[in-house]
């Protein structure tokens, strides 16, 4: 990306006319090399997300040896739900640090560290071996994926947001969460896979005798490749401008980094709005990807290899629907698109779950796919919305704490919760559903407060256009433009050519 004609020394922000030459010009190069980039690394994540979540009949059976089947499923989901007890801290910790040395090298962390966790869980010993004592080292690095997790997508979102324009900000980081289904869908292909090949050679019980790894450790040449990738990434050109902004004079400016506690204190009212969607979003997508899979098999009786099929097929459909709904969401409006998310799983989340209970191909793939298409509307907004919330001096650490504490406190638990609420009423299979609805409900009035964001340069940027053109032409109609709001722009106050 670039600046035509200038460089910056000196900025500053307050109310200014806008220069076609103060728009950031993407360049369709760049821009492509921070999809890929950022992309892989919401992949690996989701493939092992995938790959814990369709093993974990398995590994109760792996790690949990001599232990009561039912406490040892809910340890096992207590495993997933850990990763997620991490990913704030994660967040707060690596938000702040990508605002202060740059987005692409707290990412490149988060990717190596990910890919080493999950490379590392296949080579752990079973309780049959070392005695359940394994279990600490599993949430010991499941801990470590949702500290790597909680710097992960708040950082690609940040990231490609700032790299994208304006009219296609909600597709470009859409394609985010398309990468994120495939990888899930990766990950329960290759569960499936590795569980057809390996009982066919080594009998039934071949997976829980060490087949078990190989999805795991399938994650190491994932993660060679995903360190090569982000080693080559540009810096986003947002970010590069706020580090030459000097003080500006007002504490509360959004053209000053923030630290963790004054975001919460500037930015509160924005938190509750994104943590409401968030919960919805991520309580919805986790109840489809990660406690599906152990419904299906313990409460309907569908076996481990049609249900992982399934997802497969699903995930493909959504990772499709995801783009669509965004292209809505930049033409029609962010909340448009959250009214039909929200209201669609109102509407569709019981007749859904009602018909699963048949245990039949017919009415596993049509209740999936009801599941989906409300799930598919959020995840089309999860990392614009919370981009567009947060000014770009302090959005990742903005982006990074009402994420993380969204997702870990209601999605990341959405299936020791939902399991447990099964369990103690007595297995009503309606229960997943409605709190799942629950939070629904609750971002449906969020989205009341929501302000509308679609078309509009980022808080504390400058414009991002396709062309020196479009510049031109959106300077020239600032006036009448009600998508430019110049006191949000950093003002130029010394250039020299380049």
């Amino acid at each position: 990306m670039s600046q035509n004609p200038t460089n910056r020394n000196r900025i500053t922000g307050g109310s200014r006319r806008l220069r076609a030459e103060d728009c950031i010009v993407a360049d369709k190069k760049s821009l492509r090399q921070a999809q890929i980039g950022a992309g892989v690394g919401n992949f690996i994540e989701w493939y092992d997300i995938g790959v814990y979540g369709y093993l974990a009949v398995t590994m109760t059976k792996v790690f949990t040896e001599g232990m009561d089947e039912t406490w040892g499923l809910l340890v096992t989901l207590l495993g997933f739900a850990v990763s997620f007890i991490v990913r704030p801290i994660g967040g707060m910790i690596l938000g702040p640090l990508g605002d202060k040395i740059g987005r692409k090298k707290v990412m490149f962390f988060t990717i190596m560290l990910m890919a080493l966790a999950t490379t590392l869980i296949g080579c752990l010993p079973s309780a049959g071996t070392a005695g359940l004592w394994v279990i600490v080292p599993l949430y010991l690095l499941k801990m470590a994926q949702g500290f790597s997790t909680g710097g992960e997508y708040s950082g690609a979102s940040t990231y490609i947001a700032e790299f994208s324009p304006d009219k296609r900000r909600a597709f470009m980081t859409s394609l985010l969460n398309v990468g994120s289904q495939l990888g899930f869908a990766v990950g329960a292909g290759v569960v499936a896979l590795t569980t057809f090949f390996t009982q066919s050679q080594w009998g039934e019980d071949a997976m829980v005798n060490g087949g078990w790894r190989i999805p795991f450790l399938i994650a190491l040449p994932l993660g060679i490749l995903a360190v090569s990738l982000r080693s080559r990434l540009p810096e986003s050109p947002a970010f590069e401008i706020t580090q030459e902004i000097p003080d500006p004079g007002n504490p509360d400016s959004i053209f000053i980094r923030h630290s963790l506690p004054k975001v919460l204190k500037l930015y509160w009212p924005y938190i509750l709005v994104g943590v409401a969607l968030i919960a919805a979003d991520g309580t919805a997508s986790y109840t489809l990807t990660s406690y599906m899979p152990t419904y299906l098999e313990t409460e309907v009786g569908v076996a481990a290899a049609h249900t992982a099929t399934a997802a497969v097929v699903i995930l493909f459909i959504q990772a499709a629907m995801i783009p669509l709904f965004a292209l809505l969401a930049d033409k029609y409006g962010r909340k448009t698109v959250y009214f039909m998310a929200t209201i669609g799983n109102l509407v569709l989340l019981l007749p859904a779950f009602w018909i699963m209970q048949s245990g039949t191909m017919g009415a596993l793939y049509m209740a999936l796919f009801m599941v989906s298409v409300p799930s598919s509307a959020f995840l089309s907004l999860t990392a614009v919305a919370m981009s567009e919330l947060f000014p770009t001096a302090s959005r990742y650490t903005g982006v990074g704490f009402t994420h993380n504490i969204a997702i870990s406190v209601f999605g990341g638990t959405t299936p020791l919760v939902s399991q447990a609420l099964l369990q103690a009423t007595g297995g009503l299979w309606y229960v997943p559903a409605l709190y799942v609805m629950l939070f629904s409900f609750l971002a449906l009035i969020a989205t009341f407060f929501l302000k509308e964001t679609a078309r509009k340069p980022l808080l504390g940027s400058f414009p991002v256009v396709s062309s020196f053109e479009e510049a031109k032409v959106l300077a020239g109609g600032q006036d009448t433009n009600p998508d430019l709001d110049t006191n949000t722009f950093p003002i130029l106050t010394s250039t020299k050519q380049k």
